[in-house]
């Protein structure tokens, strides 16, 4: 007889995934009356790549969070969750290439000094060449980067780094990477923007306009970004939802016409959730495995890749290292790819003022040799690489730590398009009931607040019963991520809205804004990937 327990509930919606999109989804649910029910496969960390670890004291942000959205809903969100526990942090990154540091944004005077007088003509040739004859058949990362740079740019200034992080040449990177995290943010635009930083000029003009500068000042919740998912986490329970840690998701099954039934599996027994909704932020690989019966497209989705990687945090007897939130590693002498500061993204993260904390980026694939060192042979790796670039000396380095990231990033290689796309279609078409939100979810590399805008409108279109927000809509704007200025958006994409449904939507909802109809603003929406 099996000894194995099995725990079930019966909620209006089930969501697979305690990260920002999850927690996003379950706490407007909750506000709105609806039940839910959580399932998260970490045993202790809800925030998913957003959390912070703590090791004796020591906080570790997991990728490096700023708090900073163009949406002025995800600003209010995040107000309402966790409304006394944010910092104003300066921001400053730099990039550290052939022993030398260039701020990032690029000065434009420093970084002519470094380049040095002949390679920085060598730089604007090379723009200028592709400017006036560019590569007409645009397929790769490459391609898209010399087209916007310069090649001469393109190898100081991206290649190193970008192979580091997605472990595979530039020239097999889909184009629409470049093209999704570097849109709108041109070589003229950052030579003006640098040329007026050197010369303090980069501020907003009297007449009321902002500047479309990039952002100098984020917010940052004052013991990291996983302070904001706990809290997320508290109030969904505080409501009455489930947050389940500890269990994975093992299958999700059509029941009857409407219905879902979610079983999740951890060390203590199984979980099985009955819904009539199911929000997914799983890897969208995984989730088509586990979908029952299997979509057609299980094998597009099985064609999916993600990138994964580790932080080395190393505690460093040193009031401070470096002002930086982050370096950026752009040397092929040292593996790492990245050197966070936790204390410059709080001073809170570090409890000792005596000791440094810094955190090592290394991106791998889960199994390799780097994701399967043992911990003290990452620390020793770390401790060594940090001397090579002159950051600090071995010998201060008093403890260390390790923390493992699977699938932090899905990989856009030349068929996820189309994979991504078959998926969606299919989903959604068979499913209406089932949505995708997050970065992993959608198997886009969407912000955290691209992400909870994600499920912001998943929840509008259970509210209303139908798909009157395109969510794959968001995140398609042209304009570089950190530039502008925030909360400046207030319109959030939709599909055309009959009269009935924001009727219904608005007589649900809570929050003040009226939703139009397509008499009102008729606008069609964006299609899946």
């Amino acid at each position: 007889m099996s000894d194995i327990k099995v725990q079930e509930l019966s909620v209006d919606v089930a969501i697979i995934g305690a990260g920002p999109a999850g927690l996003t989804a379950g706490y407007l649910l909750t506000k709105q009356g609806k039940t839910v029910a959580i399932i998260e496969k970490d045993e202790t960390y809800v925030g998913g790549i957003s959390r912070t670890v703590e090791h004796e004291g020591y906080r570790f942000d997991i990728g490096g969070h700023r708090f900073f959205s163009k949406s002025q809903q995800v600003v209010d969100l995040w107000n309402e969750i966790l409304p006394d526990d944010f910092i104003q942090r300066p921001r400053m990154s730099r990039i550290y290439y052939e022993g030398k540091f260039y701020s990032y944004p690029l000065r434009a005077f420093e970084a002519l000094s470094n380049l040095g007088i002949w390679r920085s003509t060598a730089c604007m040739v090379s723009y200028l060449k592709f400017k006036l004859f560019p590569i007409k058949n645009v397929k790769s990362f490459e391609d898209w980067t010399t087209n916007q740079f310069g090649k001469k740019l393109y190898s100081i200034f991206f290649k190193t780094y970008t192979e580091k992080v997605w472990g595979m040449p530039c020239d097999e990177m889909s184009a629409d990477w470049a093209a999704q995290r570097i849109k709108g943010l041109s070589l003229w635009s950052a030579v003006i923007d640098g040329v007026k930083r050197s010369l303090g000029l980069n501020k907003a003009p009297n007449d009321g306009q902002a500047a479309k500068t990039l952002l100098e000042t984020f917010r940052y919740p004052r013991l990291g970004p996983g302070m904001m998912w706990e809290a997320a986490r508290d109030k969904i329970v505080a409501a009455g939802g489930h947050v389940i840690m500890g269990h994975g998701l093992d299958r999700l099954a059509k029941e009857g016409e409407s219905d879902w039934r979610v079983s999740a599996r951890g060390k203590d027994g199984t979980v099985v959730i009955r819904a009539k909704h199911a929000i997914s932020s799983a890897p969208m690989r995984e989730l088509a495995a586990r979908i029952h019966p299997l979509p057609d497209t299980t094998l597009n989705a099985s064609e999916l890749k993600y990138r994964d990687f580790l932080t080395v945090a190393l505690k460093i007897k040193s009031e401070d290292l470096f002002p930086d939130n982050w370096i950026y590693i752009h040397d092929e002498k040292v593996q790492v790819g990245r050197v966070q500061n936790f204390r410059s993204w709080s001073p809170e993260m570090v409890p000792d003022e005596g000791v440094a904390c810094v955190g090592l980026e290394y991106f791998c694939f889960e199994g390799d040799g780097l994701w399967s060192s043992a911990d003290d042979d990452l620390i020793e790796l770390a401790k060594k690489e940090m001397e090579i670039l002159g950051l600090c000396d071995p010998s201060q380095v008093i403890g260390g730590a390790v923390v493992r990231q699977e699938k932090a990033y899905p990989v856009y290689d030349e068929d996820y398009a189309a994979n991504v796309l078959a998926v969606a279609q299919e989903l959604e078409d068979k499913f209406p009931t089932l949505h995708l939100v997050g970065r992993n979810g959608m198997h886009r590399y969407n912000n955290q607040d691209h992400a909870m805008m994600t499920a912001m409108l998943t929840v509008e279109n259970i509210l209303a019963g139908s798909r009157v927000y395109d969510t794959w809509c968001v995140n398609e704007d042209a304009e570089y991520h950190e530039a502008g200025d925030e909360g400046a958006e207030a319109a959030i994409p939709r599909r055309e809205v009959t009269e009935d449904q924001a009727a219904a939507l608005n007589s649900m909802r809570d929050v003040p804004e009226r939703i139009e109809t397509k008499e009102d603003t008729a606008k069609g929406g964006c299609k899946a990937a």
